[in-house]
């Protein structure tokens, strides 16, 4: 191991917080750790806070919840400087991580992320394609993943040496990368520590277009079987993936959990909303633009229409905020030029929006609108926070789709009427009376149907369950 990951790991744990007197939940409820100290949890999250990315609610409320429940966590993730050429940072989603859980940040970045031409290789710059097929073969044969393979031995030795200076009782792997899944097995062959998944979207199913992404004879799929046939548990996001796997494994069936996403409060303005058409209805639109232009395109043109048609609409705005693009391209794509290309219709793109700032941009908007991409077996994070602002919601997004099982219900949710131009334009003009009309009763209402969501209630029962788990030994691994 490095130098620079041996010193991370001690400092993370020099670093660390001593418990709290006022601890949220007594340490009886963790069991007992080691030696009568508090259990110890390895925490692999890369995409933990300030990573810029949605995942980082789910760990950062994990974590925390850990914690509350009376456990020490460390949590494996990378170095700032990594996701600056990513996703990017955004410091305000640490200030809400418990002090208390320590961090060891390991020395990875993607080199096909590296913008800096002075760390080429004469082969990358002479023939860049070539090189990125060369990288990818070479990440393969470490691990069967692309882009992140080749971490598999700095994550495994990581944790080896965590738990070599902290001996651990758990380790919870969230995925991606799956090659957290090699450094859980490593942990678990070398020192029995007994392990859970989080996979959230899965592996073995392509949420996106909602089919099987690899058979059980090849290496993913050895890879998966082996490491799931040992875990005490299995976590993801919604029933749709829950029951692939169940099917995959009915021996695991009882193993297999539903840990939906949901919402932060304090990301929802969480007061009834007065909208002056006078001024102009505002729509917003939050959230990674990671759908295609021809998704984006049919949401403008349903847009043009809705205004020409609806006099409620003929000065109102749509503004889209979030990060578009990963990497050095973040901002340079076709959406970006029809965004831009809209601007005479009253649609602007303002960039991302801080953590801290999220509750404050749903308070200027009159109504939202939820583009996603895939299917049954996509739900995302943002549709628990839309329903949690009270405000109408406009659906672009396929009829047959998990956020429709979420939404049902929501009184001032315009339906799901897939992507189609037309279809959203009539939405458009609903949400727009919705917006002027609603009562707050039907805001009320709206806000009741999104309590049952709210991350912390969520992920607390999660984490019970698995520490019950733990002192049990239900879900034991053979």
């Amino acid at each position: 191991m490095s130098s620079v990951l041996t010193s991370t790991i001690m400092s993370a744990f020099s670093s660390a917080g001593a418990p709290r007197p006022d601890s949220a939940s007594p340490d009886s409820a963790a069991g007992p750790g080691r030696d009568g100290q508090r259990p110890h949890l390895i925490y692999l999250a890369i995409g933990f806070p300030p990573a810029a990315k949605s995942c980082a609610y789910r760990m950062r409320e994990t974590a925390n919840q850990f914690t509350a429940h009376g456990w020490d966590v460390t949590v494996v993730t990378i170095e700032d400087e990594s996701w600056e050429l990513e996703s990017g940072i955004d410091h305000t989603l640490s200030e809400q991580v418990d002090p208390r859980v320590a961090l060891v940040k390991l020395p990875l970045r993607r080199e096909d992320l590296e913008t800096d031409i002075r760390r080429y290789s004469e082969d990358r710059a002479i023939s860049p394609g070539a090189w990125i097929k060369r990288l990818r073969e070479r990440q393969q044969a470490v691990f069967p993943e692309a882009t992140f393979g080749d971490w598999r031995g700095a994550i495994e030795d990581a944790v080896l040496r965590i738990h070599q200076d902290k001996p651990a009782d758990l380790l919870l792997a969230t995925c991606v990368p799956y090659t957290n899944l090699a450094a859980a097995w490593k942990l678990w062959e070398e020192a029995r520590v007994p392990y859970a998944i989080d996979f959230r979207d899965g592996w073995s199913i392509d949420v996106v277009d909602g089919h099987v992404a690899f058979g059980p004879n090849t290496d993913e799929g050895r890879w998966e079987a082996r490491v799931l046939g040992s875990a005490r548990s299995l976590w993801v996001v919604n029933d749709p993936i829950a029951e692939h796997y169940r099917k995959r494994y009915p021996q695991l069936a009882e193993r297999i959990h539903v840990v939906r996403n949901g919402y932060d409060a304090d990301s929802s303005p969480g007061r009834a909303h007065r909208a002056d058409p006078a001024s102009g209805l505002v729509f917003g639109y939050l959230g990674t633009v990671n759908f295609g232009p021809e998704h984006l395109k049919a949401v403008l043109d349903a847009w043009r229409a809705a205004r020409k048609r609806e006099p409620l609409l003929a000065n109102a705005r749509f503004e889209v905020r979030g990060h578009n693009g990963h990497g050095a391209r973040r901002g340079a794509n076709l959406q970006a030029d029809l965004l831009r290309a809209a601007e005479a219709d009253g649609v602007s793109y303002g960039g991302p929006v801080a953590k801290a700032e999220v509750a404050a941009a749903y308070a200027r908007w009159d109504a939202l609108v939820l583009i996603l991409i895939g299917g049954r077996y996509v739900t995302s994070g943002k549709v628990y926070e839309y329903m949690a602002t009270g405000l109408p919601i406009v659906s672009a997004h396929a009829i047959d789709h998990d956020a429709s099982n979420v939404l049902n219900g929501h009184p001032l949710w315009t339906g799901a009427r897939g992507i189609d131009a037309e279809a959203i334009a009539e939405a458009f003009i609903e949400a727009a009376h919705l917006a002027v009309e609603s009562t707050d009763e039907q805001h009320a209402t709206a806000m009741a149907h999104a309590d049952q969501f709210t991350r912390e209630i969520i992920m607390s029962a999660a984490v019970k369950n698995l520490v019950n788990e733990m002192q049990t030994g239900k879900g034991r691994g053979q």
